[in-house]
């Protein structure tokens, strides 16, 4: 009995944008001819021409009572060797026995500058996270809460870059196809949707304690402790793990997207599509960060005038003088050294003063301080914001457009910017976190001068 399987129940229709070549398959298993139709614009090859398929392995004729896994595993071996053999015919078009050797030369040039890009993107992320993350842990003024969050925003970046990227960079090498099994792709497409949930719900969080360090700062100051990281970190984790891990088990499928060198979420029209929600999650949580941020900026506008310090003249119990001058002249003999007995009332209401100058003073360097770290991330979450934004509009479009044909350029520049936001962090905390800027140079070997001791001087 031969079995054979139409590819309508496959994929009926594949597409390469960057040929511009429509296929359709209409096959059987075994060594059968297999008619091959296809439009090209220009065309390429002739409208029809016949492809031998390799045989299957030799194995017991199929029986009546196939189960539905072993109808699984045909239909994907299938699968597999068709997508092989159309990859082969595009790529043979190119040929020099073909026809177009520019188009060739377009090929390789691309692939290049693919390849270039993201080695650059992969050491620069590398590198300014790996230097980041050591700099917080080395340096005992930086064990606070927010750069807490920010060494587990590195390590992530950091793990994304080591593990994500290099598999894209072999697919490129390989000619857009993926050389392993499927279940390894659907473990890479996990890690590269688990790190994006990461950052997002990360972010979030930050914004969350930023507010509170800014508008409830003694409530903050309380109860942000290292543990209370902790718990926020385990928090962020798991529910990026709840988010990314479905898609496992192909509620909402993880497969490798050619036009994306990658695996990750397959996008497909939404009368057929199970990862919008997973789409709104993330638009709505980026949202919903923006607008943690407005408030805390209208709280900063609202604030920003405070009341003048008061002082409280000392009023007079034990002591009487008389004449003009006569405070003053007391409190002068009493620092002199020439008075006896309970401060003056003058120079207690002097050291109230200073003391409560001193702790204002100090509840502002603070407040000044949790502004810049403020502003800091809202840059990360901003950069985040524009990095991610064109390749989740061409995901909108690819869910809500049936038929649609995205720009090949487009959809590689979007996927490389999601990348070039993982080496971005560590440039904006430099740039916008003048501590931190300190403590690097700080660092430096070639940074360390010696200065010279002051001498005591007298002025007479």
């Amino acid at each position: 009995m031969t079995r054979s399987f139409s590819v309508d129940s496959l994929k009926p229709l594949r597409r390469d944008a960057s040929r511009g070549v429509t296929v359709r398959f209409q096959c059987t298993l075994g060594v059968r001819i297999a008619p091959l139709s296809f439009k090209t614009d220009p065309p390429l090859l002739s409208p029809e021409v016949p492809i031998i398929l390799p045989p299957s392995p030799p194995s017991s004729p199929p029986k009546q009572e196939r189960t539905r896994q072993d109808g699984y595993v045909l239909r994907r071996d299938l699968h597999n060797r068709l997508d092989a053999y159309v990859y082969r015919l595009m790529a043979n078009t190119s040929d020099p026995g073909g026809s177009n050797p520019s188009l060739q030369n377009y090929a390789i040039t691309a692939s290049a500058v693919k390849l270039a890009s993201l080695g650059l993107i992969t050491c620069i992320s590398l590198l300014g996270n790996t230097v980041l993350s050591v700099l917080v842990l080395k340096d005992s003024s930086l064990h606070k809460a927010p750069y807490y969050f920010l060494l587990d925003l590195c390590v992530a970046d950091i793990i994304r870059s080591a593990v994500c990227f290099p598999f894209v960079m072999i697919s490129i090498n390989s000619g857009s196809v993926w050389s392993y099994s499927i279940i390894s792709c659907k473990i890479i497409a996990f890690m590269a949707v688990l790190f994006c949930f990461h950052i997002a719900f990360l972010l979030f969080c930050v914004s969350v304690t930023r507010y509170m360090a800014i508008a409830h700062h003694r409530f903050y100051s309380k109860r942000m402790t290292l543990w209370t990281c902790v718990a926020v970190i385990c928090m962020v984790w798991t529910l990026s793990v709840a988010m990314a891990f479905p898609p496992v088990f192909d509620v909402g499928t993880y497969k490798f997207i050619r036009e994306e060198e990658q695996c990750i979420f397959e996008h497909r029209y939404v009368k057929a599509n199970d990862t919008l929600g997973f789409m709104l999650m993330l638009a709505v949580i980026v949202a919903t960060t923006h607008v943690v941020y407005i408030k805390m900026l209208c709280f900063v506008y609202d604030h920003r005038k405070m009341k003048p310090a008061q002082l409280v003249p000392a009023i007079s119990q034990n002591w009487t003088f008389h004449g003009p001058g006569a405070t003053g002249q007391a409190a002068a003999n009493w620092i002199a050294g020439f008075g006896r007995g309970p401060t003056p009332p003058t120079l207690v209401g002097i050291r109230q003063a200073s003391h409560n100058a001193n702790r204002r003073l100090l509840v502002l360097d603070e407040f000044k301080m949790e502004k810049r770290i403020g502003k800091m991330y809202y840059m990360i979450t901003l950069a985040f914001l524009l990095f991610w934004a064109p390749y989740i509009v061409s995901c909108y479009i690819r869910v809500f457009v049936k038929g649609n044909a995205l720009p090949q350029v487009y959809l590689t520049a979007a996927v490389w910017l999601t990348f070039a936001q993982a080496g971005a962090n560590p440039i904006i905390c430099f740039i916008f976190n003048k501590e931190l800027r300190m403590r690097f140079r700080a660092c430096l070997p070639c940074c360390l001068t010696t200065q010279t001791p002051m001498e005591p001087y007298c002025v007479i």
